[in-house]
Order: structure tokens, then C-alpha cells, then sequence
């Protein structure tokens, strides 16, 4: 189902907008019981999935940066509190204060500005493999026709609920976004949805009832898990509908999970938190993944595919399992690689198009 669909339906979603904003406890009121979860949770990048780009680390750690295409040379200046994105075509500039930084910079951090009442998409983000700047995804490589359209894109509405809800928290309540009340990051109530009434009862009498008022993606569903962790990171249903194509749809994880053989084959155990924990930092030593793969593609002399153990075992190794059946690619225009989510027997000379 498209999350589009998902969201019009009752109970908690990911980028939901009907809640109020008094609903919301905040994270603070999280710590206070779940005081070693939010503490690694911090730590991971969706809790940096935006700052304000005042406290933008690599803003501050590069104060000018520079770039040009065609004729329009590009600059992001850091003053004293604040950095500004400039664009010149060599007659005339424009410039604007940069309001927001999206990404925490493990691929690249892209900049939002607002004019007029609209938020702008920068066209040029930073590179953490480059430490320069480059097209934004999304963005043609193609010389711009005017300053305006060098500077950067104009969200729609759609978009702006969309990029906001993804990468803050709270940002659309009541079915009305405001970023003067969002908070920044992807924090507790961006998965577990509105908190306060859940806060209230676990401090009272009602303290039984608590567990009611607060959404535990853990008892979902196989595909609802997948999709769930798909509302920001697209589903099948989401990529089908963008009519996104090839490469890039290699960061799209729970979509690329779902083309797997392991979940057409209706694995129930092959969800994102099989393998990850949102609470904690992304671990990146292959070996530590081996033991999931494992679980399901037992081995030794006696191992053979059962009901509760359907995947065969593989003929050439139990070692770094990932690195075979999960390959990275290269993004050329994001000057990074990707982890592939479709488990698959790669061939020799494959490539990763759909």
C-alpha cells in the first residue's frame, strides 16, 4: 500500500498530520523513562535528520564554499549566526539565509531556504566523499537558465509536508505545517506517534492503560514493518508511483527489500528491524550480520530447507554474508555507495536496474 494510502487511515503513521500539537510530549518527556534508549537513539542519523543550518557542523567547519556551473558561480558563507547561499551570474547575485539542513552528513547535507512564505531546495549540496559541492539529488546536471532557477527549487506544498515530515518531527499537525513548532530530527514521536497521553497516564493511576497510548511498530505485521520504515524510505508502492527508475532507487531500502526472494516467499522474519535497531547507531561491520543470515539459512552437514528455516544454505560461505548477496553501488552523482536491500544470488557482471 502506497503511504499515501496508509496515512489516511486510523492509528499512528510516519508523516501523519492529523494529531494536534499538544498531543506531542516532546522528547524530553521520553528520557525520563527511557533514558538508554534516547541516549543511543541520539546517536543514530535519523535523530540528525535536520538541524537548523546555524548548528550545522559542516557549515561551521567549512566556512566558505565555493562552486560554479556555466556561467553562475555558487558560494555558502558562514558569518557570526547564520550562513548564506549566494548565486552570481557574473551581473547580478541573489542571496538568501539558509533556514534548514537536511541530512547529517554520512552521503551529504542539502540546504532549505525560505522566500516569500516557500521553502527552496538549494541546487547545490555538500559531499562528504568530495567535501565540496554538487548538484542535489533530484536536481538536472544541466547548465540553469536563469539566476532564479540556479539558486534552487521551489517546494510545493505536498513537498514541503513531505521533506519537513520525513526528516523533523511534528512539523504537520492538525493537517496544517508549521516549522515554527516542529522539532528538529526523526525523534521518539516520529515512530511511536503522539506522546503526551501516554506520558499522562504512565505518571497516574492509569498507568496500566499506558502502553494503549503510544504505538509499538514492533507488533507489526511483517509487510506493515516494511512499509511502516517505507514511509520515509519508499515503498514498492511509493517508487512505482514516483515512476522512479535504475540506480537511485538503490537508496530506497524497504522497497528494494521487497523485491527480494526471501520476502516473496513470504519470510515473515526479513523486516528492516530483523536487522537494525533505531535505537542504536547503524552497525557496519558485515561479520555482525552474519548470525541473522544465519537464522534462516542454517548450515552444516544435516542443514536442508524446512518450514521454519526455508532459506538454503549457501554452498561457498558463512562468513560476511552481506557482502555477496547485498553489494554496494555507487551513486555517481552522490558520490557515495549504497548498500543493495535486494537479497539476491548476484551474477557475474550484474547491475542493479530494476
Amino acid at each position: 500500500m502506497a503511504t499515501a494510502d496508509r496515512v489516511q487511515l486510523p492509528g499512528w503513521w510516519p508523516t501523519k498530520g492529523t494529531p494536534a500539537r499538544e498531543e506531542y510530549a516532546g522528547p524530553a518527556a521520553c528520557v525520563r523513562c527511557h533514558a538508554q534508549k534516547a541516549a543511543t537513539q541520539h546517536e543514530t542519523p535519523m535523530a540528525h535528520a535536520s538541524m537548523m543550518a546555524a548548528d550545522s557542523d559542516i557549515l561551521r567547519s567549512h566556512p566558505r564554499l565555493t562552486s560554479t556551473v556555466g556561467p553562475f558561480s555558487f558560494e555558502i558563507a558562514r558569518g557570526e549566526k547564520s550562513s548564506v547561499y549566494s548565486v552570481s551570474d557574473g551581473k547580478q547575485s541573489s542571496s538568501a539565509v539558509l533556514a534548514w539542513a537536511f541530512g547529517i552528513g554520512e552521503v551529504g547535507q542539502t540546504y532549505v531556504y525560505e522566500r516569500n512564505g516557500t521553502f527552496y531546495e538549494s541546487r547545490l549540496s555538500f559531499y562528504k566523499n568530495t567535501q565540496a559541492l554538487d548538484f542535489s539529488p533530484g536536481h538536472p546536471r544541466s547548465v540553469p537558465t536563469s539566476l532564479e532557477n540556479a539558486q534552487g527549487r521551489p517546494f510545493n506544498p505536498g513537498e514541503t509536508r513531505l521533506c519537513f515530515g520525513c526528516h523533523t518531527t511534528a512539523s504537520t499537525t492538525s493537517n496544517r505545517f508549521d516549522s515554527s513548532y516542529l522539532i528538529p530530527g526523526v525523534t521518539c514521536e516520529a515512530c511511536h506517534g503522539p506522546g503526551a497521553e501516554h506520558v499522562v497516564a504512565m505518571n497516574t493511576s492509569q498507568g496500566e492503560q499506558g502502553p494503549t497510548f503510544i504505538m509499538n511498530p514492533r507488533e507489526l505485521k511483517p509487510v506493515e514493518s516494511v512499509e511502516f520504515c517505507g514511509a520515509c524510505h519508499r515503498t514498492a508502492w511509493d517508487v512505482a508511483l514516483a515512476g522512479s527508475k535504475g540506480i537511485y532507487n538503490i537508496r530506497f531500502q524497504p522497497y528494494r527489500l521487497e523485491t527480494s526472494r526471501c520476502w516473496g516467499d513470504g519470510d515473515a522474519r526479513l523486516t528492516c528491524m530483523a536487522c537494525h535497531d533505531p535505537h542504536q547507531p547503524l552497525v557496519r561491520d558485515t561479520a555482525a550480520y552474519d548470525q541473522r543470515c544465519l537464522s534462516c539459512h542454517v548450515t552444516g552437514k544435516a542443514a536442508k530447507p524446512s518450514s521454519d528455516h526455508p532459506g538454503a544454505v549457501c554452498p561457498v560461505g558463512a562468513k560476511d554474508c552481506v557482502t555477496c548477496h547485498m553489494p554496494k553501488y555507487e551513486i555517481p552523482d552522490m558520490h557515495s555507495k549504497f548498500t543493495d536491500h535486494r537479497i539476491r544470488i548476484v551474477q557475474k557482471d550484474a547491475d542493479s536496474s530494476d
